[in-house]
C-alpha cells in the first residue's frame, strides 16, 4: 500500500511542476495563441485537481479530507469538473480572455478573494466563481448543477464547513457591502 500512496504523491508533485511550467510559458505563448495559452494553464490546473483526487483515493483511509474545508472543496471542485454535466467552473482566465469576456466586462470590477496560508514564497492562485460553490452545494438556491453524488446533509454539513473555515459567508457578506453582483466574486 506504501508503494500506491507513493504512486499518487509522485503524480501529484508532477503535475504541479508541469502546472508551474505552463503558467511559466503562458506570456510568450498568448502573444502566439491565446486560446492554446488558456487551455495549457486550465488543463495542468485540471491534472493537479485530477492528480489530487488520486491521490484522495489512496489515503482516505488515513485521512479524512472532508473534515479540512479546503480538501474537501478540491475535490468538489475536481468532481464538478470531471464530472462536467453543468457550465459552472470555468476558470478566470478562460472567461475573460476568450470570447469576448474583457469586452463583455468593460468597467465592471470583480472580487478575487483567495485563502493566503503564508506571505512567501507566493501562492499560486487560481479563480472560479463563489457562485459555482454555492450552485453546487445550497439547496436553498434551487439549482440544476447541485452535486448528486452526496446526501443533502453532507452538502450542508461541507456549506457549514466552508463557512467556519474558509469563511465563505464574511466574503459574500462583504461584496454585498461593497455592492458585488454574485457573478462578480
Amino acid at each position: 500500500m506504501m508503494k500506491i500512496k507513493q504512486i499518487a504523491v509522485d503524480k501529484l508533485s508532477n503535475t504541479m511542476r508541469m502546472y508551474v511550467e505552463a503558467k511559466f510559458h503562458f506570456e510568450r505563448l498568448k502573444l502566439v495563441d491565446k486560446e492554446e495559452a488558456i487551455n495549457n494553464l486550465d488543463r495542468s490546473f485540471e491534472a493537479k485537481l485530477e492528480a489530487f483526487h488520486s491521490l484522495y483515493d489512496v489515503t482516505k483511509s488515513d485521512f479524512n479530507y472532508f473534515e479540512y474545508a479546503d480538501t474537501a472543496l478540491l475535490i468538489i471542485i475536481r468532481n464538478a469538473i470531471h464530472h462536467r454535466d453543468h457550465d459552472l467552473f470555468i476558470s478566470w482566465n478562460k472567461e475573460m480572455m476568450l470570447d469576448g469576456g474583457l469586452e463583455r466586462n468593460n468597467g465592471a470590477e470583480f472580487l478575487l478573494a483567495s485563502n493566503r496560508i503564508c506571505d512567501k514564497p507566493p501562492v499560486m492562485q487560481y479563480y472560479y466563481k463563489l457562485e459555482d460553490i454555492f450552485l453546487r452545494l445550497d439547496k436553498s438556491l434551487d439549482s440544476p448543477f447541485l452535486e448528486n453524488r452526496m446526501r443533502p446533509e453532507q452538502k450542508d454539513d461541507l456549506l457549514k464547513k466552508l463557512d467556519e473555515q474558509l469563511r465563505l459567508n464574511d466574503i459574500l457578506d462583504y461584496a454585498k457591502s461593497e455592492k458585488y453582483p454574485t457573478k462578480q466574486i
